[in-house]
């Protein structure tokens, strides 16, 4: 049930109404073991994410007791519902795969025990199927609406004398960390983890800027900078918008040549902290992004602008100049392997 949402808003969000096309899809365990082999061949690990306790809209129209409240109606964009849901909620259900973008207010629960051991369950399954050490489990966009009127997280945070709404997502952060500490895995999480009282032991990736990161890296933590200025690939990558396709919330540009001269490890910290940065991360999510052929456009060759940052010590030398005529020899590479890369950067 949750693999499948029964439409799509068409346009950017708000979108206009639904496209009434039932999309989705989902890997068996011996889809996900052979990707996971073929990663390795490649000398790639492949890292879930199982974002908790936001973003689980899916989970909760399967299972509605992980929502603080079974009973409550999935709260719909009336111009964006498909006819097929429109049925399903007219004829009594009650918890529904939402069919637009955006941060939603029914969250887990993170008051019921029934709530844990689902996810535990969930990350013991896996845990197993990924030999990766690390196991991302999200932590952001997680609106407390439902907490702070939910009965059972209110009496968990008065019998675990929590301070408020933040320092129960940092203790139902902890216990899942805990938890798959015990399989010998450890957390990331995006920056909003570090609001609470967060597990020292736990890898930060910084997304909202960089002062997440420099916190957790002061702090002695791991850090992923991944700045959604300018490492997110789902922006518009130049000024000049109209004729390029549709972007996340219209935002940008996140150009080659900021991508190129950004350095992540930022100047506030010193050579012991910085060396808590473990590296960088360039994000495509693909609201948006239905074909490879499309996803290629928005990674290349910001994708290659990325890569050197990454894998370079030389982060006070860059010369943006000399970075683009090593890249006509990686232009000749996309054309090689017939991918559809954007040409703004390339003059000939």
């Amino acid at each position: 049930m949750g693999a499948w949402r029964n439409g799509t808003e068409i346009g950017r969000t708000p979108g206009d109404k639904s496209d009434n096309k039932k999309h989705g899809g989902f890997y068996s365990q011996d889809q996900i073991k052979e990707i996971v082999a073929y990663a390795s061949l490649k000398h790639v690990t492949i890292i879930p994410e199982i974002d908790m306790p936001g973003h689980n809209g899916a989970a909760i129209a399967s299972y509605p007791y992980l929502s603080c409240f079974p009973e409550e109606v999935t709260k719909m964009n009336d111009n964006i519902i498909s006819e097929k849901t429109k049925e399903l909620l007219d004829s009594g259900v009650k918890k529904v795969v939402q069919e637009s973008w955006g941060i939603k207010a029914d969250v887990l629960c993170a008051g019921k025990e029934s709530t844990y051991t689902f996810y535990e369950n969930v990350l013991a399954e896996v845990a197993a199927l990924f030999p990766s050490k690390y196991i991302h489990i999200g932590g952001d966009e997680c609106l407390k609406d439902n907490w702070k009127r939910c009965p059972h997280c209110q009496e968990f945070i008065k019998e675990n004398n929590l301070k408020d709404e933040e320092e129960l997502q940092s203790s139902f952060i902890n216990h899942m960390s805990d938890f798959l500490n015990g399989k010998g895995k450890k957390i990331i999480g995006w920056d909003e983890i570090l609001e609470g009282k967060v597990t020292p032991n736990a890898t930060v990736m910084s997304w909202r800027g960089v002062t997440g990161g420099i916190q957790a890296a002061k702090q002695g933590q791991e850090v992923i900078m991944t700045p959604r200025e300018p490492y997110y690939l789902d922006y518009y990558q130049v000024a000049d918008t109209i004729n390029e396709p549709l972007t996340v919330g219209g935002r940008g540009p996140n150009t080659v040549e900021d991508i190129y001269l950004f350095n992540p490890v930022p100047s506030e910290l010193t050579e012991s902290e910085s060396k808590n940065i473990l590296g960088i991360q360039g994000n495509l999510w693909t609201e948006y992004i239905s074909t490879p052929n499309y996803a290629e456009y928005m990674l290349l060759p910001r994708m290659t602008a990325i890569s050197e940052v990454a894998w370079s010590k030389e982060s006070d030398k860059k010369d943006y100049e000399e970075f683009l005529q090593r890249l006509k020899v990686f232009k000749k590479n996309y054309i090689k392997m017939d991918v559809n890369y954007a040409k703004h950067v390339f003059k000939d």
